[in-house]
Order: C-alpha cells, then sequence, then structure tokens
C-alpha cells in the first residue's frame, strides 16, 4: 500500500498531466479553426463563434462536476470525463459543414469542465498551509493551450487540420488510462452525506463568490479568450504566417500557464488580496498602451504643407506588453483559488465550479465580441480597449470592497454568514 505521502504527489502530478491536456483538445479550434474558416468562409463573428462553443460547454458544465466531485470523489469523474471526449475528438476530421464543427466542439468542450473537478481532486490531498501551491502547479495546466500553438499548427502545415483530431483523441485516451492507473481514492475527502445539493447551493447567496467570478472572469476568462483569438490577431495585424503566428502568440499563453504555480506559492506567502491587486493593476496599464490603433497624423502648417506623423506599436514592443499581462494573469488564476481555498474549503469542488464557470464565460464571449467588434469598426485594437474596459471594473470593484472596506475579524465574519444563512465550510 503507497503511503500517503506518495499518493498525494502522484495524484497531484497525474491531475497536472491530464489538465494539460484537456486543455489542448479544449482550445483546439483557436488553431484548427483557421483553415477551417478559410474553407468555410467564415467571417470574423463565425470564427469568434466556432472557437468559443468549446469554452462555453467547459464552462457550464463546471458547476455540476465540481459538485459531483465533492459528493463521488475525483478520480471516477475525471476518468469519465477524459473518456466521454474521445469519440468527438477524433470525429472532428469528418464535419464539412459549419453546424457539425459546432456540434462536435459542443461535445469536444466537456474537456474544459475538467478544472473544477481537478483544482478540488487536488487540494483535498494537501493541508491548508500548502493548498495554495498545489492548486497553482495544478493549474500550470492550462499551459495546454500553449502546447497546443506548438503541436496544431505544425501538423496543419505538415499533414492537415484533420490529423490534429487523429492525434489529439489518442492522446486523449492514453492519458486517461494513465490517470486510472496513477491516481487514488480516498472516502475521506468527499461531501458528508448529511450535507444535501440545496445546502452546498446556498454558499452562492454569499456576494463574495460573485466578486471572486467577476475576478476569475478577467484573468481566466480572458487567458482564454485571448489565447484563442491571438494566432488571428498576429495574422491580421502584423501580416505573418499560421506557424510563426502561433509561435509568437506562445509568449503569453505559455509563461502564464506555467507561473500559475509561482502564483500559488507567492499568494500562500503575501495573501490572495495582495497579489491580485497588482495583477489587475499591471494588467489594465498595459491594456492602455496596446489598445491604441496604428494611426497617422498631419498636421496643416501656414504654407499649406503638412508634418506627418505616424504612430502604432511595433510587434515586439506589442508582444513584451502581452508577455507582462500574461504573467500577470498567471499570477492572478492562482491568487483567485487562494480566496477560494481559504473561505470555503468544504464546498470547494462546488464553489470553485462556479468561479470557473464564470472564467469560461468570460472566455466564451471574449471571441465572439472580438469578433464582432472587429467586423463592425475594422479596427483589430478594439479587442484591446474592450480588455482594458471589463479589467478596470475589476479594479474598481476590489478598490471599493476590499481596499476601502473596514477589516473583517474572523470571528465577526463567520458570525456575518451565520446571520444571512450563508455556508462557508471554513474551519
Amino acid at each position: 500500500m503507497a503511503s500517503e505521502r506518495f499518493q498525494r504527489y502522484s495524484v497531484l502530478t497525474a491531475n497536472t498531466f491530464a489538465f494539460t491536456v484537456c486543455f489542448m483538445v479544449w482550445t483546439m479550434f483557436g488553431e484548427i479553426g483557421v483553415p477551417i474558416a478559410e474553407e468555410l468562409n467564415l467571417s470574423d463573428t463565425q470564427f469568434g463563434i466556432l472557437t468559443a462553443v468549446p469554452i462555453l460547454i467547459g464552462s457550464l458544465v463546471r458547476l455540476p462536476l465540481g459538485a459531483w466531485t465533492d459528493r463521488f470523489g475525483g478520480r471516477p469523474v475525471f476518468f469519465i470525463l477524459m473518456l466521454t471526449t474521445v469519440p468527438a475528438i477524433w470525429a472532428v476530421q469528418f464535419a464539412t459543414e459549419y453546424w457539425h464543427f459546432l456540434a462536435l466542439g459542443a461535445v469536444v468542450g466537456l474537456a474544459g469542465g475538467s478544472f473544477s473537478v481537478g483544482i478540488s481532486y487536488t487540494a483535498k490531498w494537501f493541508p491548508a498551509r500548502q493548498q495554495g501551491t498545489a492548486m497553482g502547479i495544478f493549474g500550470a495546466g492550462n499551459a495546454g493551450a500553449a502546447v497546443t500553438k506548438y503541436i496544431a499548427p505544425t501538423v496543419i502545415v505538415v499533414l492537415s487540420w484533420q490529423m490534429v483530431a487523429n492525434v489529439y483523441a489518442a492522446i486523449m485516451l492514453i492519458t486517461a488510462l494513465l490517470f486510472w492507473f496513477f491516481t487514488y481514492s480516498n472516502p475521506e475527502h468527499r461531501a458528508k452525506s448529511t450535507i444535501s445539493y440545496r445546502e452546498q447551493l446556498r454558499v452562492l447567496n454569499d456576494p463574495k463568490v460573485w466578486k471572486y467570478c467577476q475576478y476569475y472572469s478577467v484573468v481566466f476568462g480572458g487567458y482564454v479568450g485571448v489565447s484563442l483569438w491571438l494566432t488571428r490577431y498576429y495574422m491580421m495585424e502584423y501580416g505573418v504566417g499560421i506557424q510563426l503566428a502561433a509561435l509568437i502568440a506562445t509568449i503569453f499563453v505559455l509563461p502564464s500557464g506555467v507561473i500559475r504555480a509561482f502564483g500559488g506559492w507567492l499568494s500562500d506567502r503575501l495573501g490572495a488580496h495582495t497579489v491580485t491587486w497588482w495583477c489587475m493593476w499591471s494588467s489594465l496599464i498595459c491594456f492602455f498602451f496596446m489598445s491604441y490603433p496604428h494611426t497617422e497624423y498631419a498636421i496643416h502648417t501656414r504654407d499649406g504643407g503638412a508634418l506627418e506623423f505616424e504612430f502604432g506599436l511595433p510587434m515586439w514592443l506589442f508582444t513584451m506588453l502581452l508577455f507582462v499581462v500574461g504573467i500577470a494573469w498567471g499570477l492572478g488564476k492562482a491568487s483567485v483559488f487562494k480566496y477560494l481555498s481559504d473561505e470555503y474549503h468544504e464546498n470547494l469542488g462546488l464553489v470553485s465550479g462556479m468561479v470557473g464557470l464564470a472564467g469560461g464565460i468570460g472566455g466564451f464571449l471574449l471571441p465572439i465580441m472580438f469578433g464582432a467588434l472587429v467586423d463592425l469598426t475594422g479596427v483589430t485594437t478594439t479587442v484591446w480597449m474592450l480588455c482594458f474596459g471589463f479589467t478596470l471594473v475589476s479594479v474598481v470593484w476590489m478598490w471599493w470592497t476590499e481596499r476601502r472596506a473596514p477589516v473583517l475579524t474572523r470571528e465577526r465574519y463567520e458570525q456575518l454568514n451565520l446571520e444571512n444563512g450563508i455556508v462557508t465550510g471554513r474551519n
């Protein structure tokens, strides 16, 4: 019988690997969608919808999957979830109509629900002082979006986009089998039978949950939405090919995914609020500069001539700012879940499912809104204007509720929750 310490780290390793693969699959339409859009002659809005449908489905299932994880345990739920997606991934290569891709994308999108399963399954194996770090390591699996940007464009250019479906189906099947053999179940981690679903759902009356949903819709929803759009953005704005565009995009995607582990460690030591606050501010400043479109000025002089000026972000400077945003959001993704592990330990699966749902909805809406803005205005940098706006909302909300609010003692916080009938599950 393996020791508890061995089981703990085996679960963490298998969970992180499985989540990385699930994230690869969840975001694959951001890459194969480019040649599909060319074949079907899709508009930017239609392309946004194509990439966003898997994100929507993966987000919607997070809430029930999180609750099922609390009730039945993470191992069986995660394993069944991965197996369910394999036939749909493989069948994508045979699709010929736009609605075929949307329907199959909806099933493939179930892979995105793995987050609320794995985050709760991972956290419950670790003591409170290590949960931020453990969840950060697990969350680094969203670097799977970067892995897709390496693998998919290469397979598309060398073979075809159809082969991506074959490769990803095989990878998912092998991952599910490895996951089953290298993970363990602990009945003590399941929610007590005396807690009904209705009682669990009462935690959603807590306004703090909705605030954390907003934070996560920025740091995670923004990460997913921008990741799906970046390859196309570089191709439109700077005129590069799909392989180079995807490669440059990994400068944002990969560090943002990997640094989440460090964000968990940092949140354990500095606190969730401090890390989240500075993450929001740094990304807000970057978006301010990234939003400025390529502009030409002509100042007419008194002798009938003109002084002409031109302003626009070169690709290297834009990529540097994007890198900073990626680092900030990577840290923020971990710090938001540190809030949750501190306050909702017993209901972590449910609450993480709710917050993950909000983040996924953000990732679903953004590509569609990006496409609509570009179709409407013809200005590619309007996507960063939108990102600036929703980040500003979080900064203001955080300042209003946390920076200027009086500090509550733990006893007073629990008393207020009891008075409002909120089950927080704090120890």
